[in-house]
């Protein structure tokens, strides 16, 4: 065990985490020979297997769950160890490992480009999650250091900052009823046939929240984990869906998506950049921090306006 290296211990850690080495290969930049080669010789060191492989499926036996827990920790140790040389040498170089919902992939690309602009030395990973308890699941495994989202998790002793708003409305087709009306009344949502994202989204929370208030049980007709493809069920006429405004920039300005202006809507809700109290962020995440509440909260607005006060493309 003395012998096995930090490659051998991230190799691991990506294996276990996609169960399967080409994937974790692919992840890693690395071929699945090197992949299977790195494993073998951990367990060599070990002198236990970490992994039952039957065909393609691939999963942890007990000491590989077990050494999973050491390796992480491992692993962490020696990121806070980096992070902590790096303060010595300033906000331009390490690496900013920045994770978020679905949701918001649609606007963090753009300002992490902006970043990278100002910060060229400093190496960026992105981790896109399809729900929130996925990122929960990184921001207390330390695999990421900040993370955007809409509800901050309770359940781990966490720092929420907010950095803008986020509206979320509701929208239909072009040639759906509704969008023939100037003013949709809440009463008209009764009987519509609804496309919603899955139980447990941050999107959907906020969808069965505002209905229940105003006693409304929508008729959802489709669950979809992907706030693309409910817009293409959407554009198809299939129904109506409840979605982030931050999502249809494109498909408001071209005009196959209607705004539909129901009363009490937009419904106003917050983005946050979390990050675990007990994580000393690094200089790269401290300077992304800064720079995600002075920029975020601006840009955000300038795309609401175009998306709120849109005309459609020709």
């Amino acid at each position: 065990m003395l012998n096995a290296t930090f490659r051998q211990l991230r190799v691991f850690c990506e294996v276990a985490k996609i169960l399967s080495f080409a994937r974790a290969a692919e992840a890693l930049h690395l071929s699945p020979p090197a992949v299977t080669m790195q494993v073998k010789e951990l367990e060599s060191q070990l002198g236990l297997p970490l992994f039952e492989r039957q065909g393609r499926q691939v999963s942890l036996t007990t000491a590989g769950e077990y050494f999973l827990v050491y390796a992480r920790r491992l692993l962490a140790t020696l990121k806070e160890a980096d992070d902590a040389m790096a303060r010595f040498k300033g906000a331009e170089s390490g690496l900013l490992s920045v994770g978020l919902v679905s949701t918001a992939k649609y606007f963090v690309p753009h300002l992490l480009a902006r970043f990278h602009d100002e910060h060229p030395g400093v190496e960026v990973k992105l981790s896109v999650c399809q729900n929130r308890e996925q990122l929960v699941a990184l921001l207390q495994s330390g695999d990421v250091d900040l993370a955007v989202m809409g509800r901050p998790p309770k359940e781990l002793a966490t720092r929420a900052e907010p950095f803008a708003a986020h509206p979320q409305v509701f929208v239909a087709a072009p040639t759906h009823p509704l969008s023939a009306l100037d003013h949709v009344p809440l009463e008209a949502l009764a009987n519509q046939r609804f496309i919603a994202r899955e139980a447990g989204s941050g999107t959907r929370k906020v969808m069965d929240v505002f209905l229940r208030e105003h006693q409304l049980a929508p008729r959802i007709t489709m669950e979809m984990p992907s706030n693309e493809t409910i817009k293409q069920a959407v554009i198809a006429g299939m129904g109506v869906s409840f979605l982030s405004l931050h999502t249809l920039g494109l498909e408001l300005r071209t005009g196959v998506l209607k705004l539909l202006d129901v009363e009490q809507t937009p419904v106003m809700r917050t983005w946050n950049l979390v990050r675990m109290q007990s994580k000393l962020l690094s200089p790269a995440a401290e300077a992304f921090r800064y720079f995600m509440l002075e920029h975020a909260e601006p840009y955000l607005l300038k795309n609401d306006k175009i998306a709120l006060n849109h005309d459609p493309l020709p």
